[in-house]
């Protein structure tokens, strides 16, 4: 996908309606639960989708619960989140390219010296570094808002974001049998912060939205954006020593 139609992706009408809001969230829940029955179960997509499953549902919850101050805000974000990442991975038309954040776990996504852990970090990574601060503008655009009045709902979803890769780790880190062979894992991962990630994304989504009525330099920020996250992924897919498994 060109640069610029990453920032200057148009807004579909009436998005900002309640009724469209939630058809929006079903069908990305609905996407996102049609990939997970469809991929197997090693694939690195799947793994990765499998996590953002469940903190999607959870934000829908917290949504209809009440949890957010702006639920109409809440919802935008999320789906215009979400759509970013299914955009990125679902098959499209042959001659599009996905943004180069996501090139890294899409190329590696079988190969069986990738442990699970690696393949869901690389996709949060992908997703926070790169997807979320384009949706943040997305959601600005939409909204009619500057990103400060987002961030609330962007710190709500922060802090989900977090509670995620705390339970990713847990879930699919080997066991303390496995931390003596597991050190090339621990230390590779180990250099990358969901928190410093959010901070960046956050002054990346305010300096594009400052950066709107200039497009030439906002394709240039996006597109140099999109590559330093997808290196990052790319360090973070490094195959393994198989003593590892």
């Amino acid at each position: 996908m060109p640069q610029s139609e990453q920032f200057t992706a148009p807004v579909e009408p009436g998005l900002g309606t309640d009724r469209t809001d939630r058809t929006s969230v079903d069908d990305v829940l609905a996407r996102m639960r049609a990939l997970d029955a469809a991929l197997p179960p090693g694939d690195g997509i799947a793994v990765f989708n499998g996590v953002y499953l469940a903190v999607t549902q959870e934000v829908d919850r917290r949504i209809d619960t009440g949890r957010f101050p702006d639920a109409r805000a809440a919802t935008t974000l999320d789906v215009r989140f979400a759509k970013r990442y299914l955009d990125a991975v679902d098959p499209g038309p042959a001659d599009r390219r996905p943004p180069a954040c996501w090139r890294p776990l899409l190329q590696f996504r079988r190969h069986p010296g990738v442990r699970p852990l690696q393949f869901a970090l690389a996709g949060i990574n992908a997703h926070i570094g790169h997807d979320l601060a384009l949706a943040v503008v997305d959601a600005c655009r939409s909204l009619g808002c500057e990103p400060a009045e987002l961030e609330d709902e962007f710190d709500r979803v922060g802090e989900l974001l977090g509670s995620l890769e705390e339970r990713v780790r847990e879930e699919l880190m080997p066991g303390p049998d496995l931390l003596q062979i597991a050190d090339p894992l621990t230390h590779l991962l180990g250099s990358w912060s969901l928190e410093r990630a959010r901070d960046a994304t956050w002054t990346a989504a305010r300096a594009l939205w400052a950066l709107r009525r200039l497009p030439d330099v906002a394709e240039e920020f996006t597109e140099r954006l999109d590559t330093a996250v997808g290196f990052a992924g790319r360090m973070m897919l490094t195959p393994l020593p198989a003593l590892v498994l």
